[in-house]
């Protein structure tokens, strides 16, 4: 399993990537913005910099579909490892299957998004999608399950030998990091806010902290003896 980081914050990257636990990265336009990456361009080659050979998602930002292709090819141009983000579906209801398709056959790596349906994935790798993006948190807010959805879909990505990749995202807490990872996703896409969670527990801080306490006992207590030893 692969973790991308949910962000287009170049600190708190760089923070998880020195950990050695980073994979990808995966941002969107609203994350752009929330990290005042009001350049896109800039901050997107930022990014694939800092983060080389690991892909890094950039989202067009258009409903019209040939437009799509067009910022597609350029977003794409920015760097050799920014993979971009392709919505399933637009506002108005209509498939991007066959940009996806146009652009994979290009040679573009393409991470459809915004997929909350089995349907959505089967389409989405028929197509060529590089990476499939469920929405999990989206998906348990319409009340259904988003591990058996998860499941279901790489599963059957592996019964037919599709080489689309699932990317899991839309992450409201830790436990869906767990639910996920157990429901076999290929690919968690995780905020940095919870990355720290996903880290910490207090039972670990107060244990380390006993181990460290007896240890400084245990170094005193030597000392002790040592000097007995002398006299």
């Amino acid at each position: 399993m692969e973790i991308f980081i949910d962000s287009a914050n170049p600190d708190e990257i760089r923070r998880w990537l020195e950990y050695g636990v980073v994979d990808g990265v995966t941002t969107n336009p609203s994350i752009m913005l929330k990290d005042d990456g009001y350049d896109m361009e800039r901050r997107a080659k930022e990014i694939a910099a800092l983060i080389y050979p690991r892909p890094v998602s950039v989202e067009v930002t258009t409903n019209h579909l040939e437009q799509m292709i067009e910022e597609a090819r350029g977003l794409a141009s920015w760097a050799p490892n920014i993979m971009v983000k392709i919505p399933v579906i637009n506002e108005y209801g209509e498939p991007c299957l066959g940009v996806v398709r146009t652009l994979v056959a290009e040679g573009i790596k393409v991470n459809m998004t915004a997929c909350l349906s089995f349907g959505q994935v089967v389409l989405g790798a028929k197509a060529g999608a590089t990476y499939i993006s469920i929405f999990a948190g989206r998906v348990a807010d319409e009340g259904h399950d988003a591990s058996k959805l998860i499941r279901d879909a790489v599963e059957w990505l592996a019964g037919w030998e599709y080489h689309s990749k699932i990317i899991v995202g839309s992450i409201r807490e830790v436990t869906n990091i767990q639910d996920a990872a157990l429901a076999g996703a290929h690919v968690i896409t995780v905020p940095p806010q919870f990355m720290g969670k996903l880290i910490d527990h207090h039972y670990s801080r107060a244990t380390v902290q006993q181990f460290n306490a007896d240890a400084q006992k245990a170094l005193a207590k030597m000392g002790e003896l040592r000097l007995r030893a002398k006299v």
